[in-house]
């Protein structure tokens, strides 16, 4: 390489260091799990005390969903609320239930409503103040041909397998479905959905969700993956579960074993902030690689918690690091109780703009937009294509930049 070459090549590669100098900046002071790693195993400690609990005892996913939070007595030993936000999630509970497992409740900062992990999960006065939002937005009721399924693709449908959760996010797109009674969907009517999927002989792909997938016994999940997979044309299974996110320890060695015998299979979870990134979430995330199962994340895009670039883009370098692809930013639905949470379509195209270029292909996930009344996911891009005429096309690159490239073909 001539002297020349290395010193334009060195130009070049300071001029890309500065282009990212802001993120680098901002990176510093965005907690992530990993960070506060000491600081989260002090609150384990002052829980398990208040508990009068044992490692052994956190280590085991039923005895984190036996003893979720979900009274303010018990919440105020954990967080320091004031007068305010007590009455506040009293009121709130009237109306919306709440319930927080003590693995999640660990990953709350108590001093600090602004919390990421506080705002998604504790009870909020603008839940019960929201007059915009509706209570389905996604019009699931008219898309139900049979049992619990939800039908919106066509190749391609979904099976409501509970309406249980770890916890109960304050932003939940079926927040009509929680109701004060865990229930799962009963074996009839999960064997009516079963039925359609073979009857239709269209249908590829088949997402257990809920509630969450993963807040079924193993019992239950292996009989029903096992008969879905006795259909010849369904050739994938996903499962959706924030478990991996909010009580990780549901990801036992025997859950893991299951669902290997099942391949292919696939997990799309929802983190929407790096601080939860933690090594006990790390560690399930690896589990479930190790078992061969394929993982991707669908983060909501929430505003005052990740609607910010460098926060997003930190959030998808935590989900690589603990092998899970970055799959989905949805823009989050008006569902009445949650629309406080709402961003503008703006916030989402800065992320992918500040994304496209800046890191790697697989940090950068699809920007979506559930069209009304269940018309299904509508990707929203930045726009990199100027103009297109029949022998030329002009293309603006992620620095801005705009080029004629030729638009030809050979003859045929």
């Amino acid at each position: 390489m001539s002297k020349d070459a290395r010193t334009i090549s060195n130009k070049r590669a300071q001029e890309l260091k500065d282009s990212i100098q802001d993120f680098l900046e901002a990176r510093e002071h965005i907690v992530t799990g990993e960070k506060i790693s000491d600081e989260l195993a002090r609150r384990r400690s002052l829980i398990l005390e208040l508990f009068n609990a044992s490692e052994q005892d956190w280590s085991d996913w039923k005895w984190q969903l036996q003893n979720r939070i979900s009274d303010v007595e018990t919440l105020e030993k954990i967080l320091n609320l004031t007068e305010s936000e007590r009455q506040e999630i009293e009121q709130v509970g009237k109306d919306y239930r709440w319930a927080v497992s003590p693995y999640y409740a660990s990953l709350m900062d108590p001093d600090d409503p602004e919390c990421p992990v506080r705002k998604q999960s504790i009870p909020s006065a603008q839940e019960v103040k929201d007059k915009a939002g509706v209570t389905d937005p996604m019009a699931e009721e008219f898309t139900n041909p049979a049992g619990n399924v939800t039908r919106r693709y066509p190749d391609r449908l979904i099976i409501n397998v509970t309406n249980q959760c770890a916890m109960y996010c304050r932003h939940c797109q079926r927040k009509r479905n929680i109701g004060e009674v865990d229930k799962p969907t009963p074996k009839d009517v999960l064997e009516e959905s079963i039925e359609y999927v073979k009857n239709h002989a269209e249908i590829r792909d088949v997402l257990l969700t809920g509630g969450d997938a993963f807040m079924l016994s193993d019992e239950t999940l292996d009989w029903l993956l096992t008969e879905l997979r006795k259909i010849p044309h369904v050739e994938i299974i996903r499962l959706g579960s924030r478990t991996p996110v909010t009580m990780p320890q549901r990801i036992t060695q025997n859950l893991c074993d299951i669902l290997t015998k099942h391949l292919p299979l696939y997990v799309n979870t929802q983190y929407n902030h790096p601080k939860e990134l933690t090594a006990e979430a790390k560690k399930a995330t690896f589990k479930l690689a190790r078992a061969g199962v394929g993982l991707g994340n669908q983060a909501v895009l929430l505003n005052t918690i990740n609607n910010d670039p460098h926060v997003m883009k930190t959030l998808c370098h935590e989900l690589l690091k603990g092998m899970v692809r970055p799959y989905y930013i949805f823009h989050a639905k008006k569902v009445k109780g949650t629309t406080h949470f709402n961003t503008r379509v703006e916030d989402g195209l800065e992320i992918l703009e500040k994304m496209r270029g800046y890191t790697s292909g697989m940090a950068i996930p699809s920007y979506i937009i559930n069209a009304p009344d269940g018309h299904g996911k509508t990707p929203i891009v930045p726009e990199y294509m100027i103009s297109q005429g029949r022998d030329k096309v002009y293309i603006r690159t992620w620095e801005n930049r705009v080029f004629e490239y030729p638009n030809d073909a050979p003859e045929q």
